[in-house]
């Protein structure tokens, strides 16, 4: 594993431990040559998962993507990184298990939203301006209005 600080291969595992849901491996690293230390992720390979876009183009589901569009919409606010990527975990074992290798891109941006809407009101109206491309100040307050009228 190359390390991210020095660019060197050679590193040792201090630690290594399954995630939460136990579909990863959290491995601590420390760089021989440099002493930083670093986190890695080992991951199972799995069959494709395939988003269907709004114009049709099939991509690759990509869970950094996901992290950061979420991270993105969190900034500034009191979500920590463990719980941004449990999110992500969570999300992307929820579209494995739906037995579907495609899945529109809808289908994606409501989940987000439904657990963005539960976790943080601010973070779930970010992430709803750029998902359903809010045009003016008057899609916010729409959007907002509906907020309040569900309280």
């Amino acid at each position: 594993m190359k390390c991210p600080f020095c660019g060197e291969n050679n590193n040792k595992v201090i630690d290594s431990r399954l995630s939460r849901e136990g579909n990863a491996i959290r491995r601590r690293r420390e760089c021989l040559a440099c002493g930083r230390r670093f986190t890695t992720y080992e991951y199972i390979e799995e069959i494709p998962l395939m988003i269907i876009k709004k114009d049709r183009r099939r991509e690759l589901f990509n869970r950094e993507k996901v992290r950061a569009g979420i991270q993105r919409a969190c900034e500034k606010r009191e979500i920590s990184m463990n719980a941004i990527e449990s999110f992500v975990e969570a999300l992307e074992r929820d579209l494995r298990e739906s037995e579907e290798k495609e899945i529109p891109s809808r289908v994606v941006g409501e989940k987000i939203m439904a657990k963005l809407h539960e976790l943080d009101k601010v973070a779930y109206v970010r992430f709803a301006s750029v998902y359903r491309d809010f045009k003016d100040v008057n899609d916010f307050v729409t959007e907002l209005k509906d907020l309040l009228d569900q309280r």
